[in-house]
């Protein structure tokens, strides 16, 4: 089976993840997805097949006879879906032979346009699938599993010779605590690669460092007829704990390596406000300097305001890979070889997020990031060409030739 008829078959089970949730998977309709790829795993002749309670599917194919000495190479992919936009009854829209030009998604009028998305017209020739606008695709990362589950059928179908592969489908990436659950002693891998990129030929292996803010000011309430010199808003307050922070380092006027805060969330009346803040920056220095940043608002406003009347809770959330994948950097070596011999050129670039890879990295597993074909995740406009998909689950056998020599 083709990976573009996988993912097809995958993204009519709907797995969105929720960050209301606090148990491991945050919903229970992952475990359908999950089943369902135990079920195919052991059809394809996978070893040691198991879901675990929280979610996790594992499972390995041996390696050929002659190559159990090989270090096991890991393939792992996640099975959610982003909870920020809808995620149910996806109906995807296959376009042959694309034109290169706009298209129509169909639920709801709106354009999946090169103008908006330039690199939509490299596609042009090739089988396009888009959503119908009313739901995102669930390329990310279903692509990935559909990939994976491909390079294992051909590994075996084309008798390549190959050391073992462990595979994982994980849970909750989007909301990034599933992977707290991964069995890392139990995967039992040298090293491995998350299938959880975007265009054709991405190869990553920085990502941000990053922490979660919370910031909650406390106010006096006091009839405003009468609040003179008594009355604290907690909103103004918050309001000009925002100002303190730099203005033009935000999501939308940074790029590439550059840091920012995000404002994600602000709640609040006049007795009491809360900021939500992600923190992000890829140099570990100048993520302190962002944190540092942080507490010296906290200071300056409960000197001016009172003690207490801000309280700042920082939740570190994950770390930089560079630092662990730099001394095995044979893994990205051997990715640049896979692609190319996949027939396609690989370029370099640092994601603007967190993978499962990156905290795997911390655990001891050394965990770049590879490709799968996507683009436009986590809304409406996702899209992705059969054809890369088919090209990414060669490069996938091709890197465990590459690995098992």
């Amino acid at each position: 089976m083709k990976a573009s008829e996988r993912l097809l078959r995958y993204i009519q089970i709907s797995t969105p993840s929720s960050e209301k949730s606090e148990t491991t998977p945050s919903t229970e309709c992952q475990f359908e997805l999950a089943n369902l790829l135990a079920e195919e795993m052991r059809l394809l002749s996978l070893q040691n097949v198991r879901v675990t309670e929280n979610c996790f599917v594992y499972g390995e194919l041996p390696a050929t006879e002659g190559l159990e000495h090989v270090p096991c190479m890991g393939l792992i992919a996640h099975m959610d879906t982003a909870p920020a936009f809808n995620g149910i009854g996806v109906k995807p829209q296959i376009i042959p032979n694309y034109d290169g030009g706009d298209v129509a998604l169909g639920g709801t009028g709106e354009t999946l346009s090169p103008n908006r998305f330039p690199l939509l017209s490299t596609l042009k020739g090739k089988t396009l699938i888009t959503t119908d606008g009313t739901t995102l695709l669930g390329a990310d990362d279903k692509a990935g599993v559909a990939e994976i589950m491909t390079a294992c059928e051909l590994l075996v179908s084309e008798k390549r010779p190959h050391g073992r592969i462990a595979v994982a489908f994980t849970p909750d990436e989007e909301i990034g605590v599933g992977i707290q659950h991964f069995d890392v002693s139990g995967f039992n891998a040298n090293f491995a690669y998350t299938v959880d990129g975007g265009e054709l030929g991405e190869l990553s292996y920085e990502n941000f460092n990053a922490c979660g803010a919370d910031v909650v000011f406390r106010g006096v309430s006091v009839h405003p007829g009468s609040s003179k010199d008594t009355m604290v808003n907690a909103c103004l307050l918050a309001m000009e704990f925002n100002a303190m922070l730099p203005s033009a380092e935000t999501p939308r006027d940074t790029e590439e390596r550059e840091g920012f805060f995000h404002l994600g969330d602000m709640e609040g009346d006049v007795e009491r406000a809360k900021l939500s803040y992600i923190v992000r920056d890829h140099d570990a220095a100048r993520f302190e300097m962002r944190k540092e940043q942080l507490r010296h608002a906290e200071k300056i406003m409960n000197h001016r305001w009172g003690e207490g009347a801000v309280t700042l809770k920082l939740q570190e959330q994950y770390r930089n890979m560079r630092e662990k994948i730099d001394p095995c950097f044979f893994l990205i070596e051997n990715a640049r070889a896979a692609m190319r011999a996949a027939g396609f050129e690989p370029f370099e670039a640092p994601i603007r997020g967190g993978t499962d890879g990156a905290q795997l990295c911390y655990r001891g597993l050394p965990c770049p990031n590879l490709c799968t074909g996507g683009h436009a995740f986590h809304g409406p406009y996702e899209h992705i060409a059969a054809e890369d998909m088919e090209a990414v689950a060669r490069m996938l056998v091709e890197l465990a030739s590459i690995a098992a020599k």
